[in-house]
């Protein structure tokens, strides 16, 4: 099929499933893109075309033989490279990890091994996944950011080289590099996803999340991968929530949404402020401003004395044998780190469930948060991956997070919505997503 590689993540599956396409054809237009566009957006560490087109055949065989097929049969994903492969190595964005390489799969990997993903290969992350960019590039202007951690799981599905990846986020690592790319992003309610395999940065905000082009193809790639793991001490043995399904659902009454600035919002660029008025103006008395309490102005130090404080007990190894292989960002902030008392520490793990259930009262009125999911387009130069600000209330509460490209700013570059849910209520959240861009779509 030619330009099989434009097809979405479901169409894809669809299209194999029905035997309109195989899995082999699929991996090599994916292949052809990426042999196009990766001397320039630089998304892969590393990827093996036999390898992948060997997984293709298999899927395709087992499809042949009428044998039982998962629900990503034959479609190819991209995975960050923090996540463990037993079939490529896992360097974590830093020399000190140079050829690193496990004998097991993360546990995100196995189930999508068993759904019949093609692990296509590993996409570049940050160094540690935190703000020290690698060599990935914007799509759609290469003298830009894509964005970070998850740079290149952003760029490949951008760039039409993969359907869907996987990333993480600790801050903003899904949602502004899917903003600034132009695709959607999901982070799910925190524990949603399997951490086993992962790289550790700060177990009470790492989080896993989704790239695609659409939110069906996020849907289906989330309910994908999701489920409980027992390792995982965040994740509790609840049923599978039924994502997909929920999507393609007409909400019973519009939805109306809660436009928080947040106390970040002077630093909302004036072109991402004039859009986001424009924005709720269209929506008119669907959308309402929504101030927060003033104590969630606390959020951000919070954040960052959990994150920086488990910054620096899990990287402690690297920072005392390899400190000439550690940029100084991560450096300063392991140091930084290091100064973090007990007390802080632990109030600023007590106020994550304490923030989250005071908005419970906003999700009694509205159906989403609505707010910017970066500060403006994606800066220029790739020094920096951008600001994470608009992401750390999602983050910090561990309420599900979205990222929808609706928007172009000044430059004509992507403008990510953002939209956040009550924590657990996935569904609705994406059934919501789905209500939006359609209206948006329509007037368009």
């Amino acid at each position: 099929m030619q330009g099989a590689f434009s097809l979405g993540l479901a169409e894809a599956a669809r299209a194999i499933r029905d035997g309109a396409l195989k899995s082999e054809e699929l991996v090599k237009s994916c292949l052809d893109r990426i042999g196009e566009f990766e001397p320039t957006v630089q998304a892969w560490v590393t990827y093996d075309a036999e390898h992948a087109l060997e997984q293709a055949r298999a899927c395709d065989k087992l499809r042949y033989d009428g044998k039982p097929t998962g629900p990503l049969n034959g479609v190819p994903v991209g995975i960050k490279d923090i996540i463990d492969t037993r079939d490529y190595p896992t360097e974590r964005g830093s020399p000190i990890y140079a050829g690193r390489q496990t004998i097991d799969d993360a546990t995100v990997v196995s189930k999508l091994r068993e759904a019949g993903a093609v692990i296509m290969g590993k996409t570049v992350t940050t160094e540690f996944a935190m703000y020290t960019p690698g060599k990935t590039t914007n799509p759609h202007d290469a003298a830009r950011t894509p964005g970070g951690s998850s740079s290149g799981s952003a760029a490949s599905v951008a760039s039409l080289m993969v359907p869907g990846a996987v990333g993480t986020q600790t801050h903003g690592s899904v949602i502004r590099p899917a903003a600034y790319c132009g695709v959607v992003g999901f982070k799910p309610t925190y524990g949603s996803i399997s951490r086993t395999g992962i790289l550790k940065q700060s177990p009470p905000l790492d989080q896993v999340g989704v790239f695609a082009r659409s939110i069906e193809d996020a849907a289906l790639l989330c309910e994908t991968v999701s489920g409980y793991d027992a390792e995982d001490r965040a994740m509790r043995p609840v049923a599978r929530p039924g994502l997909v399904a929920a999507q393609a659902e007409d909400p019973a009454i519009e939805p109306r949404f809660a436009f928080v600035k947040t106390p970040a919002w002077d630093q909302a660029e004036p072109g991402t402020q004039a859009a986001f008025e424009e924005l709720t103006g269209f929506l008119g008395d669907r959308a309402e401003d929504v101030p927060l309490a003033e104590v969630y102005d606390e959020i951000y130090e919070m954040h960052r004395c959990v994150m920086e404080a488990d910054m620096a007990k899990n990287f402690a190894r690297e920072f005392e044998r390899a400190p000439d292989k550690i940029s100084p960002l991560l450096a300063a902030m392991i140091e930084r780190g290091r100064k973090v008392s007990a007390i802080e520490y632990n109030i600023g793990l007590e106020r994550i469930d304490i923030f989250a259930e005071g908005l419970d009262v906003v999700f009694e009125h509205f159906d989403a948060i609505l707010t910017p999911a970066s500060t403006g387009e994606a800066p220029v130069g790739l020094g920096s991956t951008g600001s994470p600000v608009f992401c750390t209330l999602g983050t910090y509460t561990g309420m599900p997070a979205l990222t929808l490209p609706l928007m172009q700013g000044e430059a004509g570059m992507p403008l990510g919505v953002q939209l956040i849910g009550k924590k657990g209520d996935d569904a609705r959240l994406l059934r919501t997503a789905a209500w939006l861009t359609r209206h948006v779509d329509e007037a368009a």
